[in-house]
């Protein structure tokens, strides 16, 4: 097991490949039949890119993502849990995430995640009406973002000025076929990117390609 430049994360190779590991904070427990593996008496979970846009965005070569232990975190468009789940382990038991979705059925879902996993919280709101869940949540040291929604980066920017703490990272995860299905995936990340830039530093981008097709991710640092 080695560490990558991100704390809390790490890669272990197999092969020809390196596999993005983070270590377990539920020992002996998986969730979405992910690969445990032990090495020098921790255990770490085997974090697919092909399931996770922060984990492919990872793989790309982002050069930092601004998340750490101990960070809070909300999480918008948590959906089944899969990529809050990594996150969790990442921040530690001293850190926290609030895991926003819409839908009830996946709520649902998170809810059985996060009465094994203590630092989650489920929420089950619309990112679109931040005033509706704004008492349930506190200020936090990191913002990300996975909305197939058409509005996704007016959305990214209204949660950043709410709750977001000035200098801190949040990030966004772009899915070009939801902004506009007419327009080449290449048009919406320059139009995103223009929106962003009025109001936020970008700091990194990467398309998300093969692991995520029409996607790209912006990681943004307030300002």
């Amino acid at each position: 097991m080695q560490k990558t430049r991100f704390d809390g994360i790490y890669y272990i190779e197999k092969g020809k490949n390196k596999l993005l590991c983070t270590e377990n904070l539920t020992p002996e427990k998986r969730f979405f039949e992910e690969d445990l593996i032990r090495d020098k008496g921790n255990e770490y979970r085997v974090w697919d890119p092909r399931r996770s846009k922060l984990a492919a965005g990872i793989k790309k070569g982002l050069s930092q993502i601004g998340l750490k232990p101990g960070f809070f975190v909300l999480y918008l468009g948590a959906s089944h849990g899969y990529t809050p789940s990594f996150v969790s382990d990442i921040v530690g038991k001293e850190g926290f995430v609030f895991a926003l979705d819409f839908a009830p059925r996946v709520v649902r879902d998170l809810v059985f995640l996060c009465e094994k996993r203590k630092n989650i919280a489920p929420i089950l709101a619309d990112a679109n009406q931040p005033e509706k869940y704004m008492h349930q949540i506190t200020e936090v040291d990191f913002i990300y973002q996975d909305i197939a929604q058409k509005n996704q980066s007016q959305i990214f920017l209204r949660n950043c000025e709410l709750f977001l703490k000035k200098d801190a990272f949040a990030i966004l995860c772009v899915k070009a076929r939801s902004v506009d299905v007419t327009k080449k995936p290449s048009v919406i990340y320059q139009q995103v990117r223009r929106e962003l830039e009025k109001v936020i530093t970008i700091v990194d981008y990467k398309i998300l390609d093969p692991f995520e097709k029409d996607h790209c991710i912006f990681v943004c640092k307030k300002k």
